[in-house]
């Protein structure tokens, strides 16, 4: 059984950075379609909204409300706890810039009860950031959370300091799912 990950397009923000990211955006699209025209599985929107900076530096004013959107397409479980999925995404980071990402991982799911569930895993990616390594594109994994029920669930991933201007994150996104 060959293992796909999740895919989340992004809704772009009205930059100039757009036009740097578009075909690349579009190229997630059309590999997204494919796959889940090609799976039964899960297709969920996914709504960016809120980043907690751990120990930021007092008066350092970054950007919690990280406004954004994409798509995130789950495999079918078939009764199997892991689940592999696809994502991206488009949001405005903790400096007010633009910052996409595309990339999947693997999932797995403890069942709480008849409605809700915990998932915890990985997700590997390509994100750009206008700030950070000149705008081009830089791979990166990370833990990857999600509880709530079947329809509606809270993504969480931790970030942590790995760049000496950084202040270690945890980043949360609503999941909406979108197809029955």
């Amino acid at each position: 059984h060959d293992a796909l990950p999740i895919f989340l397009f992004a809704v772009p923000s009205v930059s100039k950075e757009w036009g740097m990211h578009k075909q690349l955006l579009f190229f997630f699209l059309a590999f997204f379609l494919l796959a889940s025209s090609a799976s039964a599985g899960e297709l969920s929107i996914l709504l960016n909204g809120k980043a907690i900076h751990l120990d930021a530096a007092p008066g350092s004013n970054l950007n919690e409300s990280n406004w954004g959107a994409g798509l995130q397409y789950e495999w079918d479980r078939n009764g199997r706890k892991w689940a592999p999925y696809l994502m991206a995404s488009g949001f405005i980071d903790s400096v007010n810039n633009p910052s996409y990402y595309a990339g999947g991982g693997y999932m797995r799911r403890w069942r709480l009860n008849k409605t809700w569930h915990a998932d915890a895993g990985w997700v590997a990616f390509l994100m750009t950031r206008q700030d950070f390594n000149n705008g081009q594109p830089f791979p990166g994994v990370l833990p990857a959370f999600s509880f709530g029920t079947d329809r509606i669930a809270l993504n969480m991933t931790y970030i942590p300091k790995v760049y000496p201007k950084m202040v270690a994150l945890a980043f949360f996104q609503l999941k909406i799912k979108l197809t029955d």
